[in-house]
């Protein structure tokens, strides 16, 4: 895992290598909210007005705090985000949790809480399926 250098702050195209990503939506919304936060300390956060549609940069008031853990076996986030970068939906949240793994030998997994039928695609509205 590679060491976070100061602050490396937002960088695009993390799910080119090993980084785990959130999606949040409300459940009354097309509109939903993604952030990718890479071992290296990078981060990124997309907003989006559908299905892969009108991404656009989210502005975010504080930086993401990350906490990564790694053992043998084991490479572990907790990540803080500020409120305000959750998507607003008196609804509630619909949430995906995914990751991109890429392993010594270059080999890239995806791996989710659920993948719809297919090739992996972690924007999927079926994949949004944890509700707070």
């Amino acid at each position: 895992m590679p060491a976070p250098i100061g602050d490396p702050g937002r960088a695009d195209e993390l799910w080119r290598h090993t980084c785990f990503e959130v999606f949040v939506a409300g459940r009354q919304s097309m509109a939903y909210r993604e952030f990718n936060f890479s071992p290296s300390g990078e981060w990124a956060a997309y907003a989006f007005t559908a299905y892969r549609v009108g991404i656009t940069p989210l502005a975010l008031r504080h930086a993401p705090a990350l906490q990564w853990r790694r053992e043998a076996a084991e490479l572990e986030l907790v990540a803080t985000l500020p409120a305000d970068a959750l998507s607003a939906d008196n609804g509630g949240l619909q949430i995906a949790l995914s990751a991109v793994i890429e392993e010594q030998s270059g080999t890239i997994t995806w791996w989710a809480l659920k993948h719809p039928v297919g090739q992996p695609d972690f924007h999927h509205p079926e994949s949004f399926v944890l509700e707070p």
